[in-house]
């Protein structure tokens, strides 16, 4: 699908730690192809189930894995990277990050990302169908879609829990795809 307005955008892609953070690398890879800029920040958990080096790879820009990273430039990367966001899109979505946003908490690179943009935010949860049905997860879901984030999913089917239900991730195609589509609506 090759939207020309996509071209040249930037999406900042956060990745959490749910064992769909895999899928998020053919994510990274599908937007690259059609010629966007991607950055992915990856949380600590996310650390531990796919590499940086497969987005730095897959993306040909650096990693941000840290809030204590040295800039390049003399503005903190959390900020530099939310300035210059077209789209700010999470893929996988913990319950964790979803509670973060909701409340503000700014205490990882990702979070405090998400904070300082301005740009459109897009959210596609992950998580065992029970943490996603919680009170708790469904008053954070409204309170983001109150300021304006979309979601994109969960999906059902069965989940790497073992369990069959909501709280898969969205196909990495698909999320592509919105992504595109949402890049050239924003123009």
């Amino acid at each position: 699908m090759q939207i020309e307005k996509a071209a040249g955008k930037c999406v900042l892609l956060g990745v959490t730690g749910s064992i769909a953070a895999y899928k998020a690398a053919e994510v990274a890879s599908r937007l690259v192809k059609e010629g966007v800029e991607v950055h992915a920040i990856m949380t600590r958990c996310a650390c531990e189930f796919i590499g940086p080096l497969t987005f730095q790879t897959l993306t040909r820009n650096p990693v941000t894995t840290s809030l204590f990273e040295r800039p390049e430039e003399w503005q903190p990367g959390h900020i530099s990277l939310a300035d210059r966001a077209n789209l700010l899109l999470i893929a996988p979505a913990t319950a964790n990050i979803l509670a973060k946003l909701a409340l503000g908490i700014a205490d990882d690179p990702l979070s405090a990302t998400a904070l300082a943009t301005r740009a459109p935010v897009l959210i596609a949860p992950a998580m065992n169908g029970k943490m996603w049905h919680h009170p708790a997860t469904q008053q954070n879901v409204r309170t983001l879609r109150e300021r304006g984030v979309e979601f994109l999913g969960p999906d059902s089917g069965m989940l790497a829990c073992g369990y069959e239900g909501i709280g898969r991730l969205w196909p990495a195609e698909k999320i592509a795809e919105e992504v595109l589509l949402r890049l050239e609506r924003e123009g």
